[in-house]
């Protein structure tokens, strides 16, 4: 008897290490609420228990840690309120659920940007997924906006493709310009409600090879396309850091009549160390030289 009730016992505990090894297996998303009014929003619903933001978090820190000592991947999302109860309107769900925030959680994880969290502080965890979720949403709008461009009524072009094609010529030479380095650029366009901001980091080794992430160039130039597209006042700023760790340079170029044209000294320092926001002036950064642009070759339409 005691025989049989050791063997039960065996293939249970064996059965629950198995369970317990498949579930590290899977992966989980963590939607996180940055935002306090996203957070003040979710707290008119009873099933949403915390109501200090503070609080809550930490408690998501420690569940984050918790996940990932049982060796599970996760990813952390964004939570957006507004998103949340469209969400639900659209799909007929009772907002005021678990159900339903785990269900929207799942479908913002799929379509939506994503952080892995390997440890990093909630701080910093925070910074990289709301610069990701900035960046897509400035992408999809800049897309958006391409897409109704249409074609050129004189010579029947794709409006949007040429477009694209004159920005990406742009960063090539652009980068081409600035030699070896670490370089920062911002490109800033006008639109309806806010800036279309794009940023790219790229660097040149001493063999003219040119090393940036695929994703930003590519936010970049479809930003850019956006302004030459529309025949937007944009620009772009370029702060240039040398391989030996020297003073930091910083040039800038006007957009307009479709290509990006050289601004002087004094333009690239007004333009640096003014408040986009605000236009009020800031100051000037320690260890930075404003420089003229470099006049870049004009582009090749085929």
């Amino acid at each position: 008897m005691a025989h049989t009730k050791n063997t039960k016992h065996s293939k249970n505990t064996h059965r629950t290490g198995r369970r317990r090894s498949l579930r590290r297996e899977v992966p989980s998303t963590v939607a996180l609420i940055t935002d306090p009014q996203d957070f003040a929003a979710m707290r008119g619903y009873r099933s949403f228990t915390f109501d200090n933001h503070t609080h809550y978090l930490q408690q998501m820190e420690a569940l984050l840690r918790s996940l990932a000592s049982q060796g599970i991947h996760v990813s952390v999302a964004l939570f957006d309120a507004e998103e949340y109860t469209a969400y639900c309107t659209e799909t007929g769900q009772n907002p005021d659920t678990p159900t339903s925030r785990t269900r929207y959680t799942a479908e913002v994880a799929s379509g939506g940007p994503t952080i892995p969290y390997t440890g990093q502080p909630l701080e910093h965890l925070i910074t990289q997924l709301e610069f990701k979720t900035d960046r897509q949403s400035a992408w999809e709008y800049a897309t958006s906006l391409l897409s109704r461009t249409g074609d050129c009524a004189d010579c029947g072009q794709d409006i949007a493709r040429s477009s694209f094609d004159r920005a990406s010529q742009a960063l090539r030479r652009l980068i081409e310009a600035a030699g070896p380095g670490s370089h920062h650029i911002v490109c800033s366009v006008p639109a309806d409600s806010a800036p279309l901001l794009a940023a790219l980091h790229a660097r040149c080794d001493e063999d003219a090879m040119v090393h940036l992430d695929e994703a930003e160039a590519l936010i970049f130039c479809t930003v850019l396309a956006v302004g030459i597209a529309t025949d937007s006042s944009g620009g772009v700023v370029m702060r240039t850091s040398t391989p030996d760790g020297g003073t930091a340079q910083v040039r800038g170029w006007s957009l307009h009549d479709g290509w990006l044209h050289p601004l002087t000294e004094a333009e690239v320092f007004n333009a640096y160390c003014t408040d986009a926001e605000t236009g009020d002036p800031v100051p000037p950064e320690p260890g930075v030289v404003h420089c003229p642009g470099t006049p870049l070759p004009p582009p090749t339409d085929d």
